[in-house]
């Protein structure tokens, strides 16, 4: 039979635009014993539905970044499964493989310890005083007993293996075969306005190499989508004859947006549009993405540091601390009810504008060796109200849950 591509009809149904299950994204340094691994993203799971802006934010490092490369296919995932439109973009084998080695080792040790069990008892009857036709017949019995027990095992193991072969076949199928033209109405806006832009291509090559990537080289029809996009993001049409050197840090940072938006996208990864800009044009730059997500009808995916930006532009924040999701609410319900001790050691980082309240504000500093104790049970992303995630094991969950109801 052949295969199709893995699509999820109940994600459109329930207006999710974008899924993420469980990805995990490890890099590997090294060579020989030398080798290690980084766990730069472990286990992440999130929604994002249409017209959505999901905010990301956490400290350097976190595994922001990387999230939204591992989204767009510029990193391979390791583990885990992103959904787009209800197709499957990326999928990772590293689950699967690991599932296979385990539990070819937990069959092999649960072999052996029958076949001790078996040779112990054969080695009993032999050592008691009987008739030996009645020690070769229990013999065989045990023995008869025992391979219907290995052969059970044996048969498990390799109905599993077939089964995990078969996904990662299938993960590799959908890897290999995403449409292109779904992957278009995805598109990233980079940190860095200087390096994303190449100082040797014209505005109107930059902008329009997405074009020809789809396979669109009409001249006139291309450069006039370059002007349109040039003057929807407020710089002038002609710009696109010049070279990114001759542009400020801003402007640099609305050409990458108009690179992204000749896509036609409909969903956007916003990693740090600001954090490399000066405040006075990083308002402009947030009312223009705020302005081109009512007009165009975007999905927003808005990676930051400053929760003040996030609070102001998102509809739901995720924070992020090495490589985990440590809390998921609204916008407005994480302000409110910060529950995770980095979620409040982030929002206390927030500088206050006005002098006295800020010479008052209190700074918290996030322990986690002294706030947690995962020692008896290891944490997860639970529920704590509807809308409202956090990691934390049972313990914990029950003081967050007493925490929200005396704030009530």
């Amino acid at each position: 039979m052949a295969r199709k591509v893995t699509y999820l009809p109940e994600l459109v149904e329930n207006n999710i635009e974008l899924s993420v299950r469980h990805l995990k994204q490890f890099f590997k340094f090294g060579h020989g014993k030398s080798k290690f691994i980084t766990k730069a993203v472990h286990n992440v799971s999130f929604d994002i539905k249409k017209g959505e802006c999901f905010g990301v934010v956490g400290e350097s490092g976190c595994g922001k970044t990387t999230t939204g490369r591992t989204l767009i296919r510029l990193y391979k995932a390791t583990s885990g499964s992103v959904y787009f439109k209800g197709y499957r973009i990326v999928a990772g084998n590293r689950w699967n493989e690991k599932e296979i080695k385990w539990k070819r080792i937990k069959a092999r040790r649960r072999i052996k310890e029958l076949q001790n069990e078996m040779n112990e008892k054969v080695h009993s009857l032999t050592d008691e005083q009987g008739n030996a036709d009645f020690i070769a017949s229990e013999t065989a019995k045990i023995k008869a007993e025992y391979d219907q027990q290995i052969k059970k095992i044996e048969s498990d193991l390799a109905e599993l293996i077939k089964e995990q072969k078969e996904k990662i076949a299938q993960h590799n199928y959908d890897n290999r075969h995403v449409d292109k033209k779904l992957m278009s109405k995805m598109q990233m806006i980079f940190q860095d306005p200087v390096d994303s832009l190449d100082p040797r291509m014209t505005v109107e090559d930059i902008i329009q190499e997405g074009l020809h990537i789809q396979g669109q080289y009409n001249r006139f029809e291309n450069s006039q989508k370059v002007k349109d996009a040039l003057i929807k993001v407020g710089l002038l049409p002609e710009y696109a004859s010049r070279y990114p050197h001759e542009f400020s840090g801003g402007q640099r940072q609305r050409i990458g947006i108009a690179r992204a938006l000749i896509m036609n996208p409909d969903f956007l990864i916003c990693d740090e549009p600001i954090s490399a800009l000066d405040v006075s044009i990083r308002a402009q730059i947030i009312n223009l993405l705020n302005n081109l997500k009512d007009e165009m009808g975007l999905t927003i995916m808005f990676i930051a540091h400053d929760l003040s930006v996030v609070k102001y532009f998102c509809d739901r924040i995720a924070v992020m601390y090495f490589g985990n999701i440590v809390e998921m609410a609204s916008s407005d319900e994480l302000f409110k009810h910060p529950l995770h001790p980095y979620t409040r050691a982030l929002l206390s980082a927030i500088p206050k504008p006005d002098p006295l309240s800020e010479k008052v504000r209190k700074r918290y500093v996030y322990k986690p060796q002294e706030e947690h104790d995962y020692s008896k049970e290891a944490p997860s992303l639970v529920e704590v109200i509807p809308g409202h995630f956090v990691m934390a094991n049972t313990e914990e969950l029950e003081k967050y849950r007493k925490q929200i109801n005396e704030n009530k």
